[in-house]
């Protein structure tokens, strides 16, 4: 086979309605249909194998295979049966078509193992799912349109936002993981530990296949390619930031891909702005959507600024203590955008945010007014090494 290694088999190809979401207030909406996604990549893999075949033109000589690159451009029919690849049909993940060929491809798929890492990837979901049907039926997020709700005094509006944003949360994690269940268990993006693959991306570094089914048993497989959410990393990450990259995993390689590095500016927070405004229209029109996602830039700018400027200041002990204050403060942050996601119509969420006074948007411009005044750097020159990710302990990590 051409490229990496891994996928299980040559399997029949199975055509199947086009990847689509449900209706906007249906509970289990997952957002976007994914179709469009694959093709903007197939479109990127197709012109990265003509510039490295105009290279080789060049230059004169052939070399190996390169890393992630297509063995040839697919044909109508190959592209028509990525398109509509029954694996991910309803949620995703997303997935390359050069995942898909080396699923497609792989040698020796009897070697690749699905049924222990279904088993590790799905014990959680019977309790997140427990977690959604609690806090949906305790906190409905119904009760935020009525008149009633704004009757309450303001520390309970202010707190209502907490249980909604952790059902919308357990409703996404058991779909993700019921979503890459149902990858794992057709061996769908497994590849060697030893390839580092990346959620969305693939491997990268190169693994030469198996040459017998011996050899294909004796190594180690991961499903890292298809891994579109890390539950505990949303839930305890500092920043908002990370929270980002730890949600909606294989969406989020694409449009940091895609769209990201394509921005018409160099700014980090105006990268991510436009970022947040495609990904907005993506979901759909509903105002919602997009008050929400463009709250995250300024959050991203908030906190870059008052961290490069104060935290390093700090004794380690002082430096813990911000960790969890900030971890707070991002974790109310999603909650607040939460209900512009939920809520939709522009009406709904400005009723909401009005009640408890745009407190998150305020916050986020006093914490940004403070760093610049104290000269705080921009989040794009911030050395990410001396910047915490994660509160959890490793060993608490998912696997």
């Amino acid at each position: 086979m051409g490229g990496s290694c891994c996928g299980p088999g040559a399997h029949p190809v199975h055509l199947w309605p086009p990847h689509f979401a449900f209706s906007d207030h249906h509970p289990w909406d997952l957002g976007p249909h994914s179709s469009p996604a694959l093709l903007v990549s197939l479109a990127s893999e197709v012109q990265d194998l003509h510039l490295a075949q105009r290279k080789e033109m060049a230059s004169g000589f052939s070399k190996g295979p390169t890393l992630g690159l297509l063995p040839d451009v697919p044909s109508l029919m190959e592209t028509l049966s990525y398109s509509y690849c029954y694996v991910g049909i309803m949620t995703g993940p997303f997935f390359r078509y050069r995942t898909y060929l080396d699923w497609l491809e792989q040698p020796f798929p009897g070697a690749v193992p699905s049924l222990r890492p279904l088993l590790r990837r799905a014990w959680p979901a019977p309790l997140f799912g427990l977690l959604f049907l609690l806090s949906s039926h305790l906190f409905p997020l119904e009760a935020v349109r009525e008149d009633a709700f704004y009757a309450r005094p303001l520390p309970a509006r202010l707190f209502y936002m907490i249980p909604v944003f952790f059902a919308f949360r357990m409703r996404f994690y058991v779909a993700w993981i019921a979503a890459e269940c149902g990858c794992i268990a057709a061996g769908f993006g497994a590849y060697p530990v030893a390839a580092k693959a990346r959620a969305g991306g693939g491997p990268t570094l190169q693994c030469p296949p198996p040459s017998s089914p011996e050899k294909a048993a004796s190594l180690e497989y991961d499903y890292e390619t298809i891994r579109n959410i890390d539950c505990y990393g949303t839930d305890f990450c500092v920043r908002v930031r990370d929270g980002m990259r730890y949600w909606n995993m294989t969406v989020q390689w694409w449009l940091a891909q895609y769209i990201y590095k394509s921005a018409p500016a160099r700014s980090y927070v105006l990268r991510s702005a436009w970022t947040m405004l495609l990904s907005a229209y993506w979901h759909g029109l509903h105002p919602g959507y997009y008050l929400s996602f463009l709250t995250i830039p300024l959050c991203l700018a908030a906190e870059g600024r008052l961290e490069s400027a104060l935290r390093g200041r700090l004794s380690p002990g002082g430096q813990k203590a911000w960790d969890w204050v900030h971890w707070f403060l991002k974790m109310r942050a999603y909650d607040y955008m939460c209900m512009g996601f939920v809520l939709l119509s522009l009406a709904d969420t400005l009723r909401y945010w009005a009640s408890i006074y745009f407190c998150i948007h305020f916050l986020a411009l006093a914490a940004l007014g403070l760093g610049l005044a104290l000269g705080g750097g921009s989040p794009s020159r911030r050395k990410a090494a001396s910047q915490p990710t994660s509160l959890a302990p490793e060993k608490l990590r998912e696997e």
